[in-house]
């Protein structure tokens, strides 16, 4: 086995770990969300209670998204083709603008937030 294999087998390797890595931190959040959405759904009822719910959520789904991004990068670490580097600049686009919108929607939530809440 060559250098340049085993580079790509170890390639391969960590990009699976990291996708699975991003796959359950969103596994994680989301789980962990639905539970504060019941929990604190059926004790308050209120819809004020799940902007908190939102932005905790919104936390995972950014740290995930950025994992999905670094496995993308990794996929093509290793002598990348045109089509790769091609593709890869698409996901990037799309994941980073996903992760702008997400992130500005938690600034704009958690400003909400804060100004609603009472001052002592």
């Amino acid at each position: 086995m060559d250098v340049g294999e085993v580079l790509r087998r170890a390639d391969e390797v960590l990009v699976a770990v990291v996708e699975v890595a991003g796959a359950l931190i969103i596994f994680v959040g989301a789980v962990l969300a639905a539970v504060r959405f019941v929990v604190d759904g059926l004790r308050h009822r209120s819809a004020a209670v799940f902007t908190p719910i939102r932005l905790f959520l919104g936390r995972f789904l950014t740290l995930g998204l950025e994992f999905q991004l670094a496995a993308d990068i990794l996929r093509t670490a290793v002598s990348p083709t045109f089509d790769q580097i091609g593709q890869l600049a698409a996901i990037a686009t799309i994941r980073t603008a996903l992760n702008y919108f997400l992130a500005r929607e938690q600034r704009e939530e958690q400003r909400r937030v804060r100004d609603k809440a009472p001052t002592p």
